[in-house]
């Protein structure tokens, strides 16, 4: 079969419907985070307030997902998402209410972890829907291409969002920031809501606890939540290590435009990665993308400028969207449709904790080795990956 096109698949009847409202809160949700590191430290003067805050929310966030997502797989997800909705909302307005009225820090880190443990979990909605469509229409073949739709999705709105939360508090607003932040998750996840006809049906009780949840904790699954785990402490390590060479290299403007080329060409390689045609297994694939990850971390280690650096990074930023679409895809392959949602958000969990862990290990490996320190742990977690994925070759192998 043809490789599909992102034009023919949103021409899927209603994914068009589902997947921009999805996009549009992916967007709130990566302003998130950011969004209140600039609200609280308006307020309080002080990032370590703030970072107590946004780590609140991460960890929340993290944790709160996969249970989120199982009451999605259990009820379904037009009547789990309103509510949630509802309560993310309210928590939002809670935390900007504590913050203008100079509340103490410990209900401000409190007001964060609600707004974490309430946060809307679109991008795994989105994922199961475009699962439910192409199966019951006979086109799981074009699987690998709505993922790679779902990557570029998730890479835009953490370009976008970060951007636009930003450029508000440089402007003097951060309240705006958080409000926006708020209204464009709460706003896409009620366009989601609405739209009922792409909505996967929820599992009954029974029909869970005979096969989903039982099925769940099998080793593929397992594998690719390791391997999640490892892309978030990749991403976590150089979020630091990037900024710390260059400073080190006396051009600390150079991070920026290093970051913008490298993940602009990962835009651009998993733009293609979603078009072509699968002629490999998916473990195999993944095997070799955490092969050349690998390689391409140990350049790290030896580049000597900020040019250098840009160029390891390029090889990098091109073999992620790959491991982002296959990740997704093969859990797909494994895990009973009565947990699927459940499953999407746990590898989202994975990937955030491997990160946060990651920027507070990263931070003292660089305080003691300088970047290069930062740079060890990014190709630790990439070998680690790639050693993962070739033991694990014969689990990964599609039934």
């Amino acid at each position: 079969m043809p490789s599909a096109n992102y034009r023919s698949l949103l021409r899927t009847p209603g994914a068009a419907a589902f997947f921009l409202p999805a996009s549009l809160g992916r967007v709130g949700i990566a302003m998130t985070g950011l969004g209140m590191v600039w609200l609280v430290h308006s307020r309080t003067g002080t990032f370590a307030t703030a970072g107590l805050v946004s780590g609140a929310f991460a960890v929340a966030d993290a944790l709160g997902a996969p249970q989120l997502a199982r009451f999605v797989d259990r009820f379904g997800q037009t009547r789990v998402l309103p509510p949630t909705l509802l309560v993310h909302a309210s928590a939002a307005a809670l935390l900007v209410t504590l913050v203008v009225a100079d509340a103490a820090d410990g209900w401000l880190v409190l007001g964060g972890a609600l707004v974490g443990a309430s946060v809307p979990q679109l991008g795994a909605m989105s994922a199961a829907r475009w699962s439910a469509a192409l199966r019951s229409g006979g086109r799981a073949a074009e699987l690998p291409t709505a993922f790679a739709l779902e990557s570029i999705s998730n890479a835009v709105g953490y370009l976008v969002g970060p951007m636009a939360v930003s450029a508000l508090a440089g402007a003097g607003h951060p309240l705006a920031g958080t409000v926006l932040a708020a209204s464009l998750s709460v706003g896409g996840g009620a366009l989601l809501a609405a739209h009922r006809a792409s909505a996967p049906a929820p599992v009954a009780a029974d029909a869970e606890s005979a096969l989903g949840r039982r099925l769940l904790p099998r080793g593929p699954l397992l594998l690719l939540l390791g391997l999640s785990l490892g892309v978030g402490v990749f991403f976590g390590a150089l979020q630091v290590s990037v900024p710390a060479f260059v400073v080190e290299h006396g051009a600390p403007g150079a991070a920026a435009p290093v970051l913008a080329v490298s993940n602009g060409c990962g835009l651009v390689a998993g733009w293609l990665y979603g078009l072509r045609r699968p002629t490999t297994a998916p473990g195999v694939q993944l095997m070799a993308a955490t092969g050349v990850l690998t390689f391409g971390g140990a350049l790290l280690l030896a580049v000597g400028s900020p040019l250098e650096l840009g160029f390891a990074l390029v090889l990098t930023g091109v073999v992620i969207p790959p491991l982002l679409v296959l990740f997704p895809l093969l859990a797909e392959s494994f895990v009973h449709r009565a947990v699927l949602t459940e499953a999407f958000a746990w590898l989202g969990s994975a990937s955030a904790a491997g990160s946060a862990a990651a920027v507070a290990f990263s931070g003292w490996a660089i305080d003691s080795a300088g970047a290069r320190g930062g740079f060890a742990v990014a190709v630790t977690a990439a070998g680690a990956m790639a050693l993962q994925s070739a033991a694990g070759l014969r689990l990964l192998r599609v039934p």
